[in-house]
């Protein structure tokens, strides 16, 4: 019988695509620190955003809100990280990987959603990811506990591999919720997420495929931030949701919480993991007419 894991000790071998060889009662204190973590940053770039921003000025200088907002939030991230980890690596949007040698890796996304942000509106997040094998390579890892805080309205949604996920209020101190995906069976019936390229070109082929899928779904929500996008996913806020674009640090919170919610995330391929390329999630039949329809699209077919 295997002894109970510290951090930085590997008593058994760890198989990057299967979770469960982490014991439960670490992930359930990989879920707990996520939470933690994850919640106090989203106080620092909640309380700490101007109360007036010139909306003009995007990223140009190390002077400019957005940019010292997400460097303070991930610099606060690896302190925390480092003082309850130091043995496990970390993947941050802001400053990259530092490398580790427990096996596992946080994946950090200090605030999604920026331009939400820049604009003081609600939908942004902090996103928080412990992940077993190489989150820099797609199909080569897979996530072990996470947490999505929503600074603004004080959701936290978190997820432990084999122990479901959740969401509470009031900055994780209200009563859990237990999440489920929706059940949309048809397309007509989705209630579809999407998220646009910064670069206008791209955008271009992006709003011919919305454009065909736009009169055919429900209809088409554009909130602008991955990480929440997937969480409303888990929560049956929407049917599915792709985006082409999206990096590791975006989606691997909320990949988790919408597998443990008993959906399904895939690239565009059925068997393709997710990537920069495509990520798809919904409820299975949500996901399988989605990701089809939207393989057909860029196929040109």
């Amino acid at each position: 019988m295997p002894g109970r894991r510290d951090a930085g000790s590997r008593p058994w071998p760890l198989d990057p695509l299967d979770p469960l060889s982490v014991d439960e009662e670490l992930r359930a204190s990989l879920e707990d620190l996520a939470v933690q973590v994850a919640v106090e940053a989203g106080r620092l770039v909640r309380d700490g955003r101007p109360a007036a921003v010139d909306v003009h000025r995007t990223k140009s200088t190390d002077l400019d809100v957005v940019t010292l907002m997400d460097t303070r939030s991930e610099t606060l991230v690896r302190e925390r990280l480092d003082a309850a980890r130091p043995d496990d690596g970390v993947l941050g949007e802001e400053e990259g990987v530092t490398g580790g040698s427990s096996g596992l890796t946080w994946v950090v996304d200090p605030i999604d959603g920026t331009v939400n942000y820049l604009y003081d509106l609600p939908a942004y997040a902090v996103s928080l990811a412990v992940v077993l094998g190489d989150p820099t390579r797609p199909g080569a890892w897979s996530p072990v506990a996470g947490a999505v805080v929503a600074p603004r309205t004080g959701e936290v949604f978190s997820a432990r591999a084999g122990g479901g996920a959740r969401v509470r209020g009031a900055d994780g101190e209200g009563e859990p919720v237990r999440l489920r995906v929706g059940d949309a069976q048809d397309l007509a019936g989705v209630l579809l997420a999407t998220g646009f390229a910064y670069d206008r070109e791209v955008r271009v082929g992006q709003a011919r495929v919305v454009a065909d899928l736009l009169p055919r779904v429900r209809d088409v929500r554009r909130m602008g931030a991955a990480a929440l996008d997937l969480c409303h996913v888990a929560a049956g806020r929407v049917d599915a949701y792709y985006e082409v674009g999206t990096h590791a640090w975006d989606v691997a919170a909320g990949m988790l919480l919408v597998t443990e919610a008993g959906g399904v995330v895939s690239g565009l391929g059925a068997q393709d993991p997710p990537s920069e390329a495509m990520v798809v999630a919904g409820g299975p039949a949500a996901h399988a007419t989605v990701r089809a329809e939207v393989e057909r699209l860029l196929a040109g077919r």
